[in-house]
């Protein structure tokens, strides 16, 4: 897959997640790594009015996750997941976060929320920005049977 301007919605979503207040993202905090069936009932309606009208039903548990870790790390132009990663490495955690990103690319849709959740807390703690657009468009690619996204990480993090 080539690079390519991000799709309208998911631009939308990411501006609408940037105009929430911080009592709004604390709410949707509080549901880092949960499924909508596990949300609480309050994100739930917050969700749903940031979310862009037209997005496949089948796309709003990638749409959540992104929203529910959006408060935990800010925003930036890191390209992709793994070159935020590679920003972050340093000679004190080279073998622990190469372990680390090697079972993020190999998590499988029950385990990706927890993996997930725990890359971009740690991104947060080194101050390393996440492009959340990017993140959201690669969430909504992570199952296809290429594993290009995987591919694209496991490139910019591992390449040198």
């Amino acid at each position: 897959m080539t690079e390519q301007a991000l799709n309208p919605k998911i631009v939308a979503f990411i501006e609408n997640l940037q105009g929430l207040s911080s009592g709004e993202r604390a709410r949707l905090k509080r549901n880092a790594g949960n499924t909508l069936a596990e949300a609480r009932q309050a994100s739930l309606g917050l969700f749903y009015r940031v979310l862009p009208h037209g997005v496949y039903h089948t796309n709003e548990e990638t749409y959540f996750l992104i929203a529910t870790l959006y408060p935990l790390a800010e925003a930036g132009k890191t390209g992709n997941l793994g070159g935020a990663l590679r920003l972050a490495q340093d000679a004190k955690n080279k073998e622990g976060l190469n372990r680390r990103v090697e079972i993020l690319l190999d998590a499988d849709q029950t385990q990706i929320r927890f993996r997930l959740r725990q890359a971009i807390q740690f991104l947060y703690s080194n101050r390393i920005p996440v492009d959340w657009g990017r993140l959201l468009k690669d969430m909504l690619y992570w199952d296809h049977e290429d594993r290009f996204v995987q591919q694209q990480w496991a490139r910019s993090f591992f390449a040198r």
